[in-house]
């Protein structure tokens, strides 16, 4: 008898992969987990450091109410801080992955539309009149909403008829670089005339600084609304992201779709701007590091970029603000000095 042939391959099991919610949840799971701990970490780092040891007690304190000891108040400027950078930067991060599924550009951020711009015109006016912090917010909020009806106005025909064309060459794009281009004059006018004593924070709001940037109620609202949103739209964003036209034919309202993505983005970038100036770079590098890493479906997208985004930015300012203390340096530079070389490197990655 001949022994028998030996096999042509091999007849192992091939390891299982794990299903798609399986590994979403694993994904959000790891970098909800990674963002504890930066959020912790940036709470004991400073000029004046915490032990490990000393955190327990002081979380118990600030869980009770009751910051009695030094620890316990440090933690809680510091992680009220925080706390602000992290919805900011996951603001930032969600408006970029959404303008980048409405434009179907890869290079679209949140301020590409001139949302920022808008915002800092009218942030930068009430500073020269040297109004109060609140007047500040409220002036920001208020420039953000008037180009964005403005750019709404002038380009909803275009999203109405579904025209969006590839590459982002259209008329929502091209209108939102015009609105910023003239709201960027008028700051570079009130720039120009501003006296000494307020230059410098006019120059570091425009830069992003969460400095003076109080821990708030109304964004993390409309971080976790836009985040329902976009989780429940995913499956429409993977087939607009695809193609405009074949996602028609598959029964999603791409105009409603649209409409949706620029309502919700620019409120995000409102929120994020008024919060703590205009930070570049985090809806930009954040959304395409995590596409890298993970994938393209927005199932996963959505909720990682947020996680993200926030986890980031709260890194930039504990270096902000530690990096030389007791002097502060604007989060805003911090980002864009990380951001610059990290969007080359997805660039040349992109191309091989």
């Amino acid at each position: 008898m001949h022994p028998a042939p030996p096999p042509l391959h091999d007849q192992r099991p091939l390891p299982a992969r794990p299903s798609q919610p399986r590994r979403a949840a694993l994904i959000v799971g790891a970098l909800l987990l990674a963002a504890l701990a930066i959020l912790l970490a940036s709470g004991m780092i400073g000029s004046v450091a915490l032990a490990p040891a000393e955190l327990p007690a002081a979380l118990a304190q600030l869980l009770h109410g009751t910051p009695d000891s030094l620890a316990a108040s440090l933690l809680a400027l510091r992680l009220g801080r925080a706390l602000t950078a992290f919805v900011t930067g996951g603001s930032l991060a969600l408006a970029g992955v959404m303008m980048q599924a409405l434009l179907r550009n890869p290079l679209a951020d949140p301020y590409i539309l001139g949302i920022s711009a808008g915002a800092s015109v009218g942030a930068l006016f009430a500073l020269l009149l040297m109004c109060a912090a609140a007047t500040v917010d409220g002036a920001a909020l208020a420039g953000a909403i008037a180009v964005s009806m403005l750019l709404y106005g002038l380009a909803r025909r275009d999203m109405r008829a579904g025209t969006v064309a590839e590459g982002g060459a259209s008329t929502l794009l091209l209108t939102g670089v015009i609105l910023s281009s003239a709201c960027m004059a008028l700051v570079t006018l009130m720039l120009s005339i501003a006296p000494e004593g307020s230059l410098r924070s006019m120059v570091f709001w425009m830069i992003g600084d969460l400095a003076g940037a109080p821990l708030r109620a109304l964004p993390w609202i409309v971080l976790g609304g836009a985040l329902a949103y976009a989780v429940r739209g995913a499956r429409a964003m993977n087939m607009l992201a695809l193609h405009a036209e074949a996602a028609v034919t598959l029964g999603v309202g791409v105009g409603a779709l649209r409409k949706g993505l620029f309502l919700v983005s620019g409120l995000l970038t409102a929120s994020a701007v008024t919060n703590a100036g205009s930070i570049g770079f985090v809806g930009l590098i954040v959304p395409h590091a995590c596409r890298f890493a993970f994938g393209p479906d927005h199932r996963v997208l959505v909720p990682a970029a947020v996680l993200a985004g926030g986890g980031f930015l709260v890194l930039c300012d504990t270096l902000a603000r530690t990096v030389i203390a007791p002097t502060q340096l604007p989060v805003g530079a911090i980002t864009a000095i990380i951001g610059a070389p990290v969007f080359l490197y997805q660039l040349h990655r992109l191309r091989k």
